[in-house]
C-alpha cells in the first residue's frame, strides 16, 4: 500500500481542520497567559492536526498560527514559524507511526518535540533577544547561568529545554486526550493509507 504520509494534495477534511486547530492554539495561548503558567501552551492545535492528518496538516498548521500571530500580536513570531513547522513535522511522523498510542508514549512524543524545539528555537533566541526565551521562569535560569559565566550558547539551550519539556509534554498529553475523545466516524476522515490504528 502506498505510504501517503507526505501527500501534500489536503483533504477537504484537512482543509477545514487547519483553522481549527490554529483557534485551538489561539485558545491555549490566551487560557496559558490569563493564568500566568510557566508555559505556552501555543501548540496544542498544531498537535493535534498533526495527530489526525499527518506531518504535512501539523506543519502548515503550525506554520499559518506563527503568521497570524506576527500580523496580530508580535511580528517576530514570524522567524518562530520554524519550530511550529518542526513541531508539526516530528508529531506528525511519529503519530503516524503509532508512536502516540498512550499517555506515556504522549510524554514521549512530548519529549521529542521539546528537543526539536529547543534545537530549532535556541539559535532564534541568541540571535533576536540574546539568548533569553521571553518565559519568566526560563528566563530566570538563564540569568543565573550567565552569572556564573556559562557560555550564552549553553545558557539559552537550558533556558529554552526546560519551559519546553513541560509545555511540549503537557500540549501532547491534552491534544492526545481530545484526539482520543473524539468519535472514530471522525477521526477516520483524516487517516492515510499510512496512518496505524494505534493512535
Amino acid at each position: 500500500m502506498k505510504n501517503s504520509m507526505w501527500n501534500l494534495k489536503l483533504s477537504t477534511s484537512a482543509l477545514v481542520l487547519i483553522p481549527a486547530a490554529v483557534g485551538i492554539n489561539y485558545i491555549g495561548k490566551l487560557f496559558a497567559g490569563l493564568l500566568k503558567l510557566p508555559l505556552w501552551l501555543d501548540s496544542i492545535g498544531t498537535v493535534l492536526s498533526a495527530m489526525l492528518a499527518g506531518p504535512v496538516v501539523g506543519a502548515i498548521c503550525g506554520a499559518i498560527n506563527n503568521i497570524i500571530y506576527g500580523l496580530t500580536m508580535d511580528p517576530i513570531s514570524f522567524i518562530y514559524a520554524l519550530t511550529s513547522i518542526g513541531i508539526g513535522l516530528a508529531v506528525g511522523v511519529l503519530a503516524q507511526k503509532g508512536r502516540v498510542n498512550s499517555i506515556g508514549g504522549a510524554v514521549v512524543v512530548g519529549l521529542v518535540a521539546a528537543v526539536v524545539s529547543t534545537l530549532i528555537s535556541t539559535p532564534i533566541n541568541i540571535g533576536f533577544w540574546g539568548g533569553q526565551t521571553g518565559n519568566v521562569w526560563g528566563d530566570l535560569v538563564y540569568a543565573g547561568m550567565v552569572a556564573h559565566h556559562f557560555p550564552v550558547w549553553i545558557a539559552s539551550l537550558t533556558d529554552e529545554f526546560i519551559v519546553d519539556v513541560p509545555d511540549k509534554i503537557a500540549t501532547v498529553i491534552v491534544a492526545y486526550g481530545i484526539y482520543k475523545g473524539l468519535p472514530q466516524k471522525l477521526t477516520i476522515l483524516f487517516r492515510h493509507d499510512s496512518v496505524t490504528e494505534q493512535l
